[in-house]
């Protein structure tokens, strides 16, 4: 099986058995978006059908309008397509963290290069969403109450034991998130003894929220970081 395979059959058969705190539900982008799954099969096809290792990087959990949209982590329709040249018709989507993440990708050489040498997942490969007062759906994390962490935990063992039987590197983890989600992942570490070390990286929702004027120090900081441990 090539990597492509590995990713696809492991997305298609994603499954959350906890219990969920009240108010929260899963956000399964492969089993709720329609024509999901053919995006997702066509993007991991197009750059990971083949046997080479990745570098892994990891996110929080699938938002709506990124990986929620495309089955694509960091992806959403407007890159899919002006980047990654496949087309989603009928939805349209633009999230920040997205462009970031694809202006990390152009500074490093582009989508060929990049994905040749990184595996972009999560810490927790489903996404999770609240309703606010009035009925609006919004993300929410797998660390934004403890309930949920602890009914979060076996499932993101497992998730990432499962993905790192694939030929990914265990040297280096990248973690999008300096602050919680790194915190988290290192215990984690400390437990599983899953990479050698933990790379924490400021989250791209973050820099474009807040450092938005200073964007270019911190694609140089991902560039930095992906140099230094070739």
């Amino acid at each position: 099986m090539t990597i492509a395979d590995q990713i696809i059959d492991f997305n298609s058969h994603l499954h959350f058995p906890g219990k969920l705190p009240a108010g929260i539900r899963v956000m399964n982008p492969f089993k709720e978006g329609p024509g999901i799954l053919d995006i997702m099969t066509e993007f991991y096809k197009k750059f990971y059908d083949d046997k080479k290792p990745r570098q892994l990087i990891l996110g929080i959990n699938p938002g709506r309008l990124g990986s929620g949209s495309t089955g694509v982590p960091f992806t959403d329709t407007k890159r899919m397509y002006e980047k990654c040249g496949i087309e989603i018709k009928g939805l349209k989507t633009h999230e920040p963290s997205s462009v970031f993440v694809y202006d990390v990708i152009d500074a490093y050489g582009g989508v060929k290069k990049f994905y040749q040498h990184f595996y972009i997942s999560s810490i927790c490969p489903l996404g999770f969403t609240a309703l606010k007062p009035g009925g609006k759906e919004v993300n929410y994390n797998y660390y934004d109450s403890a309930a949920l962490t602890k009914a979060s935990y076996s499932f993101i063992v497992s998730s990432l034991t499962q993905q790192l039987q694939w030929n990914i590197s265990r040297e280096v983890c990248y973690c999008m998130g300096t602050g919680k989600n790194a915190a988290f992942l290192q215990e984690l570490n400390e437990k599983e003894k899953f990479f050698k070390a933990i790379v924490p990286l400021e989250h791209p929702r973050f820099v474009m929220q807040y450092k938005t004027k200073t964007k270019d120090l911190y694609i140089d900081k991902y560039l930095s970081a992906f140099t230094a441990h070739k």
